[in-house]
């Protein structure tokens, strides 16, 4: 996402159950033709909710004039360390804003109310998957920085999408290890699509930069 200029404040709350449609939509608008032709980010929202590790009280809306514009949630997760520690943390997304109210601070917004709330809630780290120019100016930085690795990826291999955020000072001083984001983030395309066919049709488009193909393998392997 974009943060170009300044916009009216969002209001924020807990997604009540009659926002849940709504708030697939606005995933789904957010990402579609972005990392794939299609998406399957709304149907991951949904797969998330009923899950045993997702937390109800970090599962965020933001409105405008009492539209929903914006979403966020988080899933409990583990960090394993090399010296044989489980660490609790948090894997942060999907976060969303409709396309036509990105760019203007609305993204920050939500993400920094997502973090207060985490740490209020009592979360001592945030993992995530992003792009550093955004999430960055949340307090976010490379999980590099702390000798964490991206289970899966051969050493050498860019890691600058992988992002972490301390909540507890020095949480993550020591934590040197492997993370891998909860099983439940493995999404089948077919099942996406199935899921897909409940809303609007929309074009699906293979655009330079995507990182995946429709039926979910990588473009950069």
């Amino acid at each position: 996402m974009k943060e170009a200029g300044m916009a009216e404040k969002g209001l924020i709350d807990r997604e009540r159950p009659e926002d849940v449609k709504m708030a697939e939509r606005v995933v789904r608008e957010a990402f579609w033709n972005v990392y794939r032709p299609g998406c399957v980010e709304h149907y991951l929202l949904h797969r998330l909710r009923p899950h045993a590790d997702f937390v109800p009280e970090l599962n965020l809306v933001m409105r405008l004039a009492g539209q929903l514009v914006g979403q966020a949630c988080c899933v409990r997760s583990q960090l394993h360390t090399d010296d044989g520690r489980v660490l609790p943390v948090l894997h942060v997304g999907p976060i969303a804003i409709v396309p036509e109210k990105q760019g203007q601070g609305l993204g920050s917004q939500l993400l920094q109310a997502l973090i207060a709330r985490a740490e209020t809630w009592g979360a001592r780290a945030l993992f995530l998957e992003g792009a550093i120019g955004f999430y960055g100016k949340c307090g976010f930085e490379p999980a590099s920085r702390y000798g964490i690795r991206y289970q899966g990826l051969p050493e050498g291999a860019d890691t600058s999408f992988f992002l972490c955020r301390e909540l507890a000072p020095d949480f993550l001083k020591s934590a040197a290890g492997e993370y891998a984001p909860p099983a439940v983030y493995a999404v089948s395309p077919q099942e996406a699509a199935a899921f897909d066919a409940g809303f609007p049709p929309k074009e699906k488009r293979s655009l330079p930069g995507q990182l995946f193909d429709e039926q979910g393998n990588p473009r950069f392997l």
